[in-house]
């Protein structure tokens, strides 16, 4: 018979199934246990089916205030977080009691050992009323009345520096001096930086620029005149008249009157010092007003030197006889290169670029002493500075053809330096014969050494990985490789053993040709013929003129610790100042390299801007 599932399904029933009910219940509770033992219920369907089983074991929870958590939960990361700081805690003592080795920073090189020294000679010749941080315990104010003479042209000439273990100031020398370290600076910047002596350098080459514009009418735009030396050192013919010659005093002592000289036709001082302030400008022109009083005084100095043709020490015999200028052409050259970095004015540019110009101061001569920079003679320095302007701003027509002329001759000079030509001799030592066997070399050979890592850093920083000699390509290390073995022979390592610079190393002149030096600073105030005593004596200094560079040795690598030659021991302001830029050049990493763009910062583009593109068409 069959029956229907009240679901909607058949239901069979049949006499096999005609089971009792008691049969039924107890097949259904064995399928219920089954079925129970074979997965697990949660908790609903335990009521459901098993019924109440007594009551659950309640979660405890914690309040937070603003969340509510686990207990377990919280108890656990309490726990992580106490043991975590206990370890963290436990470390840092280890580590704090545990003696450690400090990183320091790499010693400095010689090179930055040295320029501090170096510059430190520069304070040692000021002449003037010191200020507060001059920093050498043996000087004192000096020379304050200078210029107050009744024959001066100018009442006010006190400052400026002393030019050598004298007490005269050659404003000739001094000049240049004040030129090469602005040069320095301006491309060395950050090594003077890295080196702390930016303040320094630039305070040294304020107190010459200072100087500087009280040697002329700074104020006007026309000049007639100019101050071209301070004190006096001729002793010609048995002469016996107190002067800075004859007399052996420290400055600080004078009482003689020291004349002041002046010129109404000296283009080579003028244009010189018209370079100084000039390149004075580039360094100090943060300072706006002072930048522009330094740019007008040269712009005077220059022109007054353009119109005013003639040699100064052409008329001076002192000037002749110490500082003798043999032309005035490559200062117009080096002055009209600073005065068009200084203003951007073209006409300076023009000129300089000129090749009439260039001819008269020997660009094209050659000679023994063709690529020998000095005092003297600033045509190489000019090629370089002008060389600079083709690498990084190649001004194209109407300059390019005189510019590739300058920039070749550099190279041919650079050439020149390198131990494989043989253009100078060289002493057995090493040192480079630039004014070929004659005294005093080191000044001549530190001005070498800046050229050639200056323009091996513009190479470098133009890309171009070096330079030919004929058919032979060289790296700009070579170039930088000679500066160093020339800078290492003056620092030490040479047949003496013996560093030219004194205060640098453990073994280096005593008896520098210096009376400010060799004269105790004792309360004693020893007249022009007492100081003889301190000239003469075999003792050393009693006061270390740190940072002078003397005259050097000879062409045998022969040197004579004496006082009285100072063709052997008498520092000067150029040779020191070449000196200084030599070794920030050289000094710390290489890789810092030039500054590229700040002696360009007063030239306006070289190119006319493009128009701006035309607005879009719209229809």
């Amino acid at each position: 018979m069959y029956g229907r599932d009240p679901w909607g399904g058949p239901l069979e029933i049949n006499a096999a199934d005609s089971a009792t009910d008691d049969d039924r219940s107890r097949n259904l509770q064995d399928f219920d246990r089954a079925a129970l033992s074979s997965r697990p219920l949660d908790e609903t369907q335990q009521s459901w089916l098993l019924g109440p089983s007594g009551e659950q074991k309640k979660k405890k929870y914690v309040d937070l205030g603003c969340i509510i958590v686990s207990r377990k939960i919280f108890v656990w990361t309490v726990g992580t977080l106490l043991v975590s700081a206990f370890l963290a805690g436990f470390i840092t003592l280890i580590v704090k009691t545990v003696p450690r080795h400090k990183h320091s920073h790499a010693p400095p090189d010689n090179y930055t050992l040295a320029l501090h020294k170096a510059l430190m000679f520069f304070n040692a010749q000021r002449s003037g009323k010191l200020p507060k941080h001059n920093n050498v315990s043996w000087r004192g104010n000096s020379c304050t009345h200078d210029g107050k003479s009744g024959d001066a042209i100018l009442s006010d000439l006190s400052g400026g520096y002393y030019d050598a273990g004298d007490a005269i100031k050659f404003h000739f020398p001094m000049a240049f001096s004040m030129t090469m370290l602005s040069w320095s600076v301006i491309e060395y910047s950050a090594k003077y930086e890295a080196a702390g002596e930016l303040n320094h350098v630039k305070d040294v080459i304020k107190w010459g620029t200072d100087y500087f514009l009280k040697t002329f009418n700074h104020t006007a735009d026309s000049i007639n005149r100019l101050a071209s030396q301070v004190g006096s050192g001729d002793t010609s013919g048995g002469s016996t008249t107190p002067n800075d010659h004859y007399c052996w005093m420290r400055p600080e002592d004078i009482d003689y009157v020291r004349p002041v000289f002046d010129c109404s036709s000296c283009s080579d001082l003028a244009a010189e010092m018209a370079a100084a302030l000039a390149s004075a400008s580039i360094v100090f022109k943060d300072n706006k007003a002072y930048s522009q009083k330094l740019v007008h005084g040269a712009k005077a100095l220059f022109k007054f030197s353009r119109e005013q043709r003639g040699r100064y020490s052409g008329g001076s015999t002192e000037a002749a006889t110490f500082y003798n200028s043999t032309s005035y052409w490559d200062e117009f050259l080096w002055g009209g290169a600073w005065l068009y970095y200084a203003t951007g004015n073209n006409s300076y540019l023009q000129l300089a670029t000129t090749p009439g110009l260039a001819k008269h101061a020997g660009a094209f001569w050659g000679g023994p002493d063709y690529g020998v920079f000095s005092w003297d003679n600033k045509l190489t320095g000019a090629q370089v500075l002008l060389s600079r302007m083709r690498l990084f701003l190649s001004p194209g027509y109407p300059y390019e053809e005189i510019l590739r002329t300058f920039h070749n001759q550099t190279s041919i000079i650079m050439c020149s330096y390198l131990p494989i030509f043989t253009t100078f001799n060289r002493t057995r030592g090493g040192l480079i014969q630039l004014n070929h066997g004659r005294p005093q070399p080191l000044q001549y050979v530190v001005n070498a050494a800046f050229l050639a890592t200056l323009f091996s850093d513009y190479l470098d920083a133009a890309d171009t990985p070096g330079w030919y000699c004929g058919p032979n390509f060289y790296s700009t290390d070579v170039l930088r490789d000679f500066a160093k073995t020339q800078i290492d022979y003056i620092l030490g390592k040479n047949p003496r053993k013996m560093s030219y610079i004194v205060g640098f190393g453990n073994h280096y002149p005593k008896h520098v040709h210096h009376r400010g030096a060799s004269i105790p600073k004792n309360k004693i105030k020893y007249n022009c013929k007492g100081g003889w005593k301190w000239r003469d004596t075999k003792n050393p200094n009693p006061n270390v003129i740190n940072g002078a560079m003397v005259a050097g040795p000879d062409k045998h690598d022969g040197f004579r610790d004496v006082r009285t030659n100072y063709n052997y021991t008498e520092p000067t302001l150029a040779g020191n100042a070449g000196l200084v830029a030599a070794l920030v050049a050289l000094s710390g990493e290489k890789n810092v390299g030039i500054d590229k763009n700040t002696i360009f910062s007063a030239i306006p583009p070289m190119f006319p801007t493009p128009p701006p593109p035309p607005a879009p068409w719209r229809p």
